[in-house]
């Protein structure tokens, strides 16, 4: 990708929402930001070229804050992906023990990847709005009965002992990240890339609606690698869905399912197409 460009990611330095950018673009200047919602500032404002967001973990389940503000963005496009490997260690300062260790702090997702760990080991959970933040705090703290949950990266930068690695639940642990950035045109797909496309809809309240519609795709032989629905939040009961797809949204057969679906649609927004990440 783009050398030196400038990308914002949730959370501080050591974030794994950073592993995933340096693990995405060749070179660039990365900036923490407190929020998903000043993630997405930055970038439709053009502070920052791309930024980068998880959208779901493959224990935890999807990250619901983003889909909304992929919904609400009016000019930011979903421009790549790319997974990224969560190995939680256990964080804090130097003269602390593990068997002292009472609280230990880290984001929410991070402590229910740890749950059993936690409890086995008697320690208290408590939420902080990142890993790596975490971290940070308890370092500036000076505390030694606290600890974190954030990767082994965070401890390397602020200079922290790891009192145990790879304490999370389960050991096949990724969390997928999209990259986004001001819409631009889409370009053509290259013949030997592997695509997928991200779109959110809602459907008519009618039996049958949304089988209709994945209907379409399944008879053009399109791949649904997600669908998930959210609340619209303006009528109760109702849904949004955002799907994942294979194939790009220039291709013959998606471009005759899009047709297809949008007259049963109430609302559709394609998030766009994009190289297939590799899931190793």
């Amino acid at each position: 990708m783009q050398s030196d460009a400038a990308v914002a990611f949730q959370g501080e330095r050591g974030a794994y929402g950073e592993m995933a950018a340096l693990n995405y673009f060749n070179k660039a200047r990365l900036t923490p930001l407190k929020s998903f919602r000043e993630v997405f500032d930055a970038a439709e404002r053009g502070d920052s070229d791309f930024a980068i967001v998880p959208v779901e973990n493959s224990i935890e389940g999807s990250v619901n804050e983003v889909y909304d503000l992929l919904l609400e963005s009016k000019k930011l496009e979903v421009i790549g992906e790319v997974y990224q490997r969560v190995r939680h260690c256990l964080i804090a300062n130097a003269g602390a023990r593990k068997k002292t260790v009472k609280w230990v702090h880290s984001h929410p997702q991070a402590l229910a990847q740890c749950r059993g760990y936690l409890e086995k080991n008697r320690m208290e959970a408590v939420p902080a709005y990142d890993t790596a933040g975490a971290a940070k705090m308890i370092k500036e703290k000076g505390v030694t009965d606290s600890a974190a949950i954030a990767s082994r990266r965070a401890a390397e930068l602020y200079g922290m002992q790891i009192l145990d690695e790879g304490i999370e639940d389960r050991k096949n642990n990724y969390t997928r990240f999209l990259v986004i950035s001001l819409r631009a045109k889409t370009r053509r797909p290259v013949e030997s890339v592997q695509y997928k496309t991200s779109m959110i809809f809602s459907v008519k309240h009618v039996p049958g609606a949304l089988f209709g519609i994945v209907g379409e795709f399944a008879m053009r032989k399109i791949n649904l690698t997600r669908i998930e629905s959210r609340p619209t939040k303006e009528t109760p009961w109702e849904y949004n869905f955002y799907v994942d797809f294979e194939g790009h949204v220039s291709e013959k057969q998606v471009k005759e399912a899009l047709k297809a679906i949008r007259p049963k649609t109430l609302y559709i927004k394609i998030l766009g197409s994009y190289r297939k990440a590799e899931f190793t």
